[in-house]
């Protein structure tokens, strides 16, 4: 059995099987990015519900794994020099799509756009559509200022556009479905939970519509949304 001792994080969440992956997470669009990814590629794993409040990633022992305190993390007990912990769901796609040789295109013209549409969501459509939650749907939507909201309204407009265009004609984000939808579709989804898509115009993105219905009807996803449970 593997001894994974060395990290902090497996004191507070002990894992059952600490001979296969371990990933510490809560069901966010950045969260399900890598269950879903570890549901597609078949990556036998075990799921720790790391909840957002303080005491959880906050605590020393997550901490110790990811000192910026953010969901998702992995332990992977077959690294390639031995046991890993990774943090940033980026990182860990790229990880896992590497390891499995899965999602990433099959040649490096592909790889390379792959790359590009994740980084794409990483840098662009998740921090603007977090910030436009914030300030449509949370604290900042009481702000009697309104630039803040409408300067982020008007980027994630423009975000899906760039999205919507680059869709015609095609399934997926890239030549084939891959670790790009895995983090892009979850942050669409995630207008729902802000109640944003009437603003934001989203059936007006019939790409996009369609897109996002062709991820969610994957099993994995399905899968993947919910793990770990909320509750």
């Amino acid at each position: 059995m593997t001894d994974l001792s060395a990290f902090p994080i497996t004191q507070k969440w002990t894992p059952q099987n600490p001979d296969i992956l371990q990933l510490f997470s809560f069901p966010t669009p950045n969260g399900v990015k890598v269950s879903i990814a570890l549901e597609e590629m078949e990556i036998p794993y075990e799921a720790h519900k790391v909840t957002l409040a303080d005491a959880d990633v906050k605590s020393p022992e997550f901490l110790s794994l990811n000192p910026n305190n953010k969901i998702p993390a992995i332990v992977d007990p077959h690294g390639p020099d031995g046991p890993i912990g990774l943090f940033e769901s980026g990182a860990i796609l790229i990880y896992l799509a590497e390891k499995s040789g899965k999602l990433i295109g099959d040649t490096p013209v592909e790889r390379a756009h792959v790359l590009q549409w994740l980084m794409f969501q990483m840098g662009g459509l998740g921090p603007m559509f977090g910030q436009m939650g914030f300030f449509y749907k949370f604290a900042g939507s009481e702000w009697e200022d309104k630039r803040p909201q409408q300067r982020y309204i008007a980027e994630a407009k423009r975000l899906m556009a760039v999205l919507d265009k680059e869709l015609e004609g095609k399934d997926w984000i890239t030549d084939s479905y891959s670790i790009a939808d895995i983090a892009i579709a979850p942050w669409l989804r995630a207008l729902d939970f802000y109640g944003a898509k009437e603003t934001l115009g989203w059936e007006d993105h019939t790409n996009l519509v369609a897109y996002l219905d062709r991820f969610l009807a994957r099993p994995a996803v399905q899968t993947g949304l919910v793990t770990p449970p909320r509750d």
